[in-house]
């Protein structure tokens, strides 16, 4: 390697994915890889809601009832509603009460932008307690708590 191809290998190094060690094209091997793992991502993302324990099952069905049209599968939140698996909603900062209060009577919106919270009709206590430990799940599973 002369001097000329070492200064042109460290300025062509943002260059690095286009170009393979002897100069050839990798684009569609990295378009190949990339549709390799969508593929193969896709089935572990929706596996996760299949793991739930039993003892958070009841939750889950209650939460896809009431809770899910505005805050998402598993709690990812939508256009409607913020993401309950949020480091917003850790316990420290909301509490289990907080989850309770929502429900029953509404919430003003404070964090977001996606306007206030109508309570929520026909929950009873007993739903949003295992909606809770639902999402406390999910967040324990995210790393938030």
């Amino acid at each position: 390697m002369n001097k000329r191809d070492v200064k042109r290998d460290k300025t062509d190094q943002s260059n690095c994915l286009n170009r393979a060690p002897h100069g050839r094209t990798t684009m569609a091997a990295l378009g190949g890889t990339l549709l390799a793992l969508s593929v193969f991502a896709t089935p572990l993302a929706q596996s996760a809601s299949s793991k739930v324990p039993a003892e958070f099952q009841p939750g889950e069905g209650k939460f896809n009832n009431f809770c899910a049209r505005c805050h998402g599968a598993e709690g990812s939140g939508t256009k409607q509603g913020p993401p309950l698996v949020h480091k917003i909603y850790e316990p420290n900062h909301h509490g289990d009460a907080a989850f309770q209060r929502a429900a029953m009577n509404g919430v003003r919106a404070h964090h977001w932008q996606f306007g206030d919270m109508p309570k929520i009709d026909g929950v009873k206590p007993e739903d949003v307690d295992q909606i809770v430990k639902y999402v406390r799940w999910l967040q324990r599973q995210a790393g938030i708590m």
